[in-house]
């Protein structure tokens, strides 16, 4: 190669076969844009572990390769990254995405999979060739799903029968490719719910506080964006000897600014008690372990949501959503936070106007499949390695204990 570019040595790499102790592997490569995909994707080969007839190499997509973060990322779990321009190089049995980032670039069966809570919730798109109304779509477009005429995946993973609908108008050539698997990461906090207790225990919580966790998604209309005052505000409205306050914030924001800087505009708060968790894990364990959640319209709060947490929406995003997501159900029902008025007495009221049947509404829209997830994903692996599936049963796995950063 130039110098433009290194090259590593890579077990999927005909070149460098001869230096291979298992040589018979099937490939499999997965593209890591940024942390949350990375996240999601994590949970999918999960589903691999054990499997010697595989080999796993990671990339980050060429406009993303910029993202240290990302970069640190993979390295801390110590898989073989391939540069951009090599990966594009090879042909894989398998390659795994969290994004549609540079799908077009790289070859062989591809399984897409949202790294948020679906396809279909936030933006609407207005079909180009009909003077019909604001169509909803996410991703699930032409130009989002299709490279010259042929579709980008073999395996297009959705969440929910719903997004089904919406595929078919937005994109329907993709349709036959269309995997109805349910949310993986919802199905491990749900598996999790059993561990709640000692999670508050991992989060610091005494006897008789009350976790509130305050979590914002990245952009200017996030929470964070509109108000950088948001943990100081919530603090200085909750008595620490009753309310232990946890925050979440989208790892593009650790991503972009730089994890130094997160933890600079806010080592007061931290000193002041907030826990913060990392980007890369524990936001799912909090969730689980929470009591109160304020939350934007990020994936987060729709989640905490589904577990059945009282929630206060500090944020709406600056265009509409979809009718019937998860997200505007939350925008109708759940209580605004008005930060000039007590906090505690509207946690009290949201709580108020959490009922089970709410919770129940929104997990019937985050997934069609709860608990199935699994085992429905790793079939559709397998069929496209082209193996046949292990013997051993695949149930949800609990999440890890979450992690604080030290102040």
């Amino acid at each position: 190669m130039s110098g433009e570019a290194r090259w590593v040595r890579s077990p999927v790499s005909r070149v460098d076969r001869h230096w291979a102790t298992n040589p018979n592997c099937k490939s499999v490569l997965v593209m890591v844009p940024h942390i949350v995909a990375g996240t999601r994707l994590f949970d999918l080969l999960a589903l691999l572990e054990n499997d010697k007839r595989l080999q796993v190499v990671f990339t980050q997509p060429e406009s993303w390769e910029t993202w240290q973060a990302t970069h640190d990322f993979l390295a801390v779990r110590g898989g073989v990254v391939l540069p951009w321009a090599q990966a594009r190089r090879e042909r894989y049995d398998l390659v795994l995405a969290g994004s549609i980032r540079g799908m077009d670039e790289v070859n062989g069966p591809a399984l897409l999979i949202p790294h948020g809570g679906g396809l279909a919730q936030y933006r609407r798109w207005r079909p180009e060739t009909t003077g019909e109304s604001w169509a909803p779509v996410l991703n699930m477009d032409r130009d989002q799903l299709m490279r010259h005429g042929k579709v980008l995946a073999e395996a297009i993973v959705l969440t929910h029968d719903d997004e089904m609908e919406v595929l078919t108008v937005a994109c329907p050539p993709a349709v036959p490719y269309a995997v109805v698997a349910g949310d993986i990461a919802f199905d491990r906090m749900t598996a999790s719910l059993p561990l709640r207790d000692h999670y508050r225990a991992e989060l610091g919580l005494t006897p008789g506080q009350e976790l509130v966790v305050v979590s914002s998604t990245w952009s200017t209309a996030s929470a964070f964006g509109r108000r950088p005052d948001l943990f100081d505000v919530v603090q200085r409205e909750l008595p620490a000897d009753r309310y232990r306050v946890v925050g979440l914030l989208h790892p593009n924001v650790w991503s972009h600014h730089g994890a130094w800087q997160v933890r600079t505009w806010l080592a007061d708060n931290m000193r002041s008690g907030l826990g913060l968790v990392p980007p890369e894990e524990g936001w799912r364990a909090a969730l689980v372990g929470a009591d109160h959640v304020i939350g934007d319209y990020g994936s987060v709060t729709t989640f905490a949501a589904g577990l059945g947490r009282p929630i206060l929406r500090s944020a709406e995003p600056d265009g509409p959503l979809r009718p019937g997501s998860p997200s505007s159900v939350l925008a109708e029902v759940a209580p605004r936070w008005e930060p000039e008025r007590p906090l505690e007495a509207q946690l009290a009221a949201a709580r108020a106007l959490c009922t089970p049947e709410l919770g129940s509404r929104v997990r019937g829209l985050l997934t069609s499949r709860p608990g199935a997830a699994a085992a429905i994903l790793r079939e559709a692996m397998y069929r496209l390695l082209r193996l046949v599936e292990p013997d051993q049963s695949v149930v949800p796995l609990s999440l890890p204990a979450p992690t604080l950063l030290a102040s």
